[in-house]
């Protein structure tokens, strides 16, 4: 009799409550590596430190990275000085390349007007009686009109060579366009060295534990090579309940969390969220039971329960922690 009566007390108490052991504590572990190669000169951290975000955490030799940066400056005040020549050249040939063309032109009547005069005065050595002249006289003239005639035609060449105004004007702003994409990619590469100076120091991207560190004083770095993680102080719980436990569960329901690693903590939060799809539906080889033996087998469904308040900081909650929650369903 009286476990039945402890029976019925028991489910009274339990009816709307669904409780799982398959749940661990679960946050956000940030993998901390360099963005730059070098030895390490300094290591500001050590194992299982809390840290804030900004905090100096490892120091990386910087005098190869500071040589980057003078030579970027330099390079950069080199193509700064050679984009003001550009435009000092652009500003002349704004002014001397049409003022070469008006000269030309100039050179060219001038030239014109003595091969008529040349030519005139060949027409009078023709035409007077050769008994009034000289041979002598004669070949003057032709030569001075065949000189004349040449110096018509180089005037003409100089003048269609000087009428290429606009297309000299636009070569030197071509030029300076070139000058100035110079100085654009100088200033990059500034930029980017500069960068790799600032990498040099590594600091915490978030405030954390640390966690993993495999970095020692004068190890020499990788790019990209995880040398540390920090463990953030928002921490949640990844609970697997069978399918059958879902039925009357939703999210916002409240929840209990007891801690397996420390049974005289309390915790309390809610139902953030289900996943939709069971956790084998997900994993890495997904079960297939297209065959002819099929064992029916019940499934879990991770449910992310959010803890509410916030969290001891002594004693810290670490990820994977097993913890027991109790959902209380509406």
């Amino acid at each position: 009799m009286l476990l039945v009566v402890g029976g019925l007390v028991w489910w009274f108490a339990t009816r709307n409550q669904e409780s799982t052991d398959d749940a661990y504590t679960d946050g956000n572990a940030i993998a901390v590596a360099p963005h730059v190669s070098g030895y390490v000169t300094r290591l500001a951290v050590d194992d299982n430190v809390y840290v804030h975000r900004g905090d100096v955490l490892v120091e990386i030799d910087p005098r190869d990275y500071r040589a980057q940066v003078d030579a970027a400056h330099a390079q950069l005040g080199l193509a700064e000085a050679q984009l003001d020549a550009a435009r000092v050249q652009l500003d002349i040939a704004r002014v001397q390349y049409p003022a070469q063309y008006r000269q030309a032109r100039a050179q060219i009547e001038s030239a014109e007007a003595a091969y008529r005069q040349a030519l005139a005065a060949q027409a009078r050595q023709r035409a007077v009686d050769v008994r009034a002249t000289s041979q002598q006289a004669i070949d003057a003239a032709d030569a001075q009109r065949a000189s004349a005639d040449a110096n018509v035609a180089m005037a003409q060449a100089q003048a269609r060579t000087a009428s290429l105004v606009p297309q000299q004007i636009r070569q030197a702003e071509t030029v300076v366009e070139e000058r100035r994409q110079q100085v654009l990619q100088a200033r990059a590469q500034l930029e980017q060295a500069e960068l790799n100076l600032a990498y040099c120091t590594m600091r915490a991207p978030s405030d954390g534990w640390v966690t993993r560190r495999n970095v020692q004083l004068g190890s020499f770095l990788q790019p990209g090579t995880s040398i540390f993680s920090i463990v953030t102080p928002r921490v949640w719980i990844t609970a697997n309940f069978k399918e059958s436990q879902l039925k009357r569960m939703r999210v916002g329901d409240r929840v209990d969390v007891s801690v397996d690693a420390y049974p005289d903590l309390d915790l309390h939060g809610h139902v953030d969220s289900i996943q939709l799809g069971s956790g084998s539906r997900f994993s890495a080889f997904p079960a297939e039971n297209a065959t002819g033996n099929f064992v029916k087998i019940v499934q879990r469904v991770p449910v992310k329960i959010v803890l509410d308040g916030p969290l001891p900081r002594n004693p810290p909650l670490g990820l994977g922690l097993s913890v027991e929650p109790t959902v209380h369903l509406k």
